[in-house]
């Protein structure tokens, strides 16, 4: 994106920074919750992928519908999600979107447009893909958005997917979140081409690899890809190339990744590069920078406080909207 003086595009900018500065302070303070043991089930951070969820998410029309993964809390972030209820969610408050039914993997928002995903990877993908489906019956002006994962993109629903997608020509995007490591297995053991966008070729659709550290990158690739599939230019693939800051989950250390790597993908750390453009290029004062950074510390305490004093599931309920088959 090219530097621009109009005070709507900084604006805008300054909002894509306070996104990506909530999401990660939920992050964090939902580890911190982990560790108190107040946060069951296990836990999983996007650290060093806020840009990536941020910018496409801002991308999106209101009416647009996404299936974000367990490390895109920046899209439930961007689509409005109230960060209290987010906290219930991972606590299994009934503040929470599943109501304390689920964990913080499946956060789920149709009001928002967003559908939760699934544990098994790219389950989801299917789903999104008919979404996307329906929206071309009905000649609906509306986009779908998918996101799948390095080490999902070798499962046949992301190859299906992205053929039916392309010979109907479908208002979908396709997200890879390439963080480079699939759980503990590096990117060279789990595909042979030299980027996964370059699949989309195969299929008829155009792929395109974004640096999924910048967000201005980010969101200007994803809103052109919108677009065009808004205007019935069919699917585009983004890979987004990031690298995992955390481990897998909680439990998990990240031993097997070497560290000069990690040192090295750390200088891109999204929110600092974000905030050096503000800083810079972006004329940004920093007594407005640090006001962003205040207001988010008061929003995310206000979350912990109101998700910690929402109640508990009543037990009476357990077996509403569970269904057999």
């Amino acid at each position: 994106m090219v530097p621009c003086d109009n005070a709507l595009v900084t604006t805008f900018e300054l909002e894509l920074y306070r996104r990506m500065l909530l999401t990660r302070g939920l992050e964090e303070r939902g580890s911190a919750l982990f560790k108190q043991g107040k946060l069951p089930g296990s836990f999983y951070t996007g650290r060093g992928n806020e840009a990536a969820s941020v910018g496409v998410a801002s991308a999106m029309g209101p009416e647009d519908v996404a299936a974000p993964l367990h490390r895109n809390m920046g899209v439930h972030v961007s689509r409005g999600a109230e960060p209290w209820r987010l906290l219930c969610q991972y606590m299994g408050r009934d503040g929470g979107a599943t109501r304390g039914r689920d964990s913080n993997l499946r956060s789920q928002d149709l009001d928002r447009g967003l559908i939760a995903g699934v544990s098994h990877l790219p389950g989801i993908l299917p789903t999104i893909t008919g979404i996307a489906l329906a929206f071309r019956i009905r000649s609906e002006a509306r986009v779908a958005v998918g996101w799948f994962g390095d080490g999902s993109s070798a499962r046949g629903d992301v190859h299906e997917c992205m053929n039916l997608a392309a010979v109907r020509r479908l208002p979908i995007v396709f997200i890879v979140d390439n963080n480079q490591f699939a759980y503990s297995t590096p990117a060279d053991l789990n595909y042979a081409c030299a980027h996964l966008a370059d699949r989309a070729a195969s299929y008829g659709f155009e792929g395109s690899v974004v640096d999924g550290t910048d967000v201005l990158a980010v969101h200007a690739a994803a809103s052109a890809a919108i677009e065009k599939a808004r205007a019935g230019g069919g699917p585009t693939l983004l890979e987004l190339v990031t690298l995992r800051m955390d481990g897998h989950a909680i439990h998990d250390d990240a031993s097997y990744v070497p560290r000069d790597l990690l040192a090295a993908w750390e200088q891109s750390d999204p929110i600092a590069r974000c905030e050096r453009w503000l800083r810079g290029e972006g004329g940004i004062a920093d007594e407005e920078i640090d006001a962003v950074a205040q207001e988010v510390a008061r929003v995310v305490d206000e979350a912990v406080a109101l998700a910690d004093a929402s109640p508990w599931p009543d037990p009476a309920t357990v077996t509403d909207g569970v269904y057999a088959v």
